[in-house]
């Protein structure tokens, strides 16, 4: 991972990436985000919040909570968009995280306050703040993104990298056949994001469901002096069952805490580069489609004259897996 190198009386030494967290937490999502805070070599410097997993307020009030219970409650959490670019009612997959987003196990309300600035001011801020420096892991529908690329046509070449969650690369979604949930969120944001110029790392389900917890797997964490461990694990009994009900594995996809692994340790995967483009209608919107380059195409097509982003596409599943227990059991 690459970070800024400062001199401190005369010795170098290298500084802590900052990082913007845009998310809908979620379970998974909480995993990853205190996950994030367990890891010196990262400075949080904001939480941007989104729909998806619950409600864009809902997701505001846990980014809140995780961060309280993190121990930075001064890590400033503001508020994203209630909808997708084109409006309309957002999805929300209550169904896989509980009504409250983080397992229904009453946790309590958090003591601090949003931001006064919402998610596309705070991302458009920092990045002109501190240009080149700043990393955004997206782990839920691009929709703050988007708009902090429509406020500022800077945005894109001033954010020093994004890392996705997101898409299924020549592989089934988890919404329908052809889309994965946080592209089909907001099919339209994602296309904007895709083809904006930045420096963009995305992991898609093709990857993250290679990644799994095990029921021993929990049991372990639980069993752990872990920091985080105990409340995770009551998180994870509402989102362990659903799977059990939904794809018939005893245990939990890891799809956000991998999506941070791919921030932190891109060298555990392999990528492919290639321009990306989301379809916005028909019966395949929010499908995310890669140009890998195998074809010199005898004309113009909507994929050509954008740049090209890198998608994981291998991942190494045993030390992925062992870099998250190590985070996940520190005390």
């Amino acid at each position: 991972m690459d970070g800024v190198t400062e001199k401190i009386n005369g010795v170098s030494y290298m500084a802590p990436e900052k990082l913007i967290i845009d998310t809908d937490p979620g379970i998974d999502d909480s995993m990853a985000i205190l996950m994030a805070f367990q890891s010196p070599e990262l400075e949080i410097i904001g939480l941007t919040t989104i729909f998806g997993n619950v409600s864009t307020e809902d997701a505001t009030k846990n980014a809140l909570l995780l961060c309280e219970i993190a121990g930075h409650p001064d890590v400033p959490v503001a508020e994203g968009s209630p909808e997708p670019l084109k409006g309309g009612r957002p999805r929300v997959a209550d169904f896989v995280h509980g009504s409250d987003g983080l397992g229904d196990i009453s946790l309590p309300f958090p003591k601090a306050k949003k931001y006064e600035k919402n998610a596309s001011e705070l991302l458009v801020d920092k990045v002109n703040e501190y240009p080149g420096e700043v990393s955004v892991l997206a782990l839920g529908p691009l929709t703050n993104l988007a708009l902090a690329i429509k406020r500022d046509s800077s945005f894109a070449s001033k954010v020093k990298r994004i890392v996705i969650l997101g898409g299924a690369f020549f592989a089934l979604g988890n919404v329908n056949p052809a889309a994965e949930a946080n592209i089909y969120g907001d099919p339209e944001a994602a296309d904007v994001v895709f083809t904006s110029g930045a420096d963009i790392t995305v992991v898609g389900i093709n990857i993250t469901t290679q990644v799994k917890f095990t029921d021993d797997d929990l049991q372990s964490l639980r069993q752990s002096e872990g920091k985080y461990a105990q409340v995770l694990c009551d998180m994870c009994k509402f989102y362990r069952d659903w799977h059990v009900k939904s794809d018939g594995v005893y245990g939990i996809f890891l799809h956000d805490p991998v999506s941070f692994v791919a921030l932190v340790r891109p060298d555990l995967f392999t990528y492919k580069k290639g321009v990306v483009r989301v379809e916005t209608q028909g019966i395949c919107v929010g499908h995310t489609l890669m140009d890998q380059g195998l074809k010199k195409w005898n004309s113009s097509n909507p994929w050509s004259g954008y740049s090209p982003v890198a998608v994981a596409w291998t991942v190494n599943v045993d030390e992925v897996i062992h870099y998250i227990r190590e985070l996940l059991m520190k005390p």
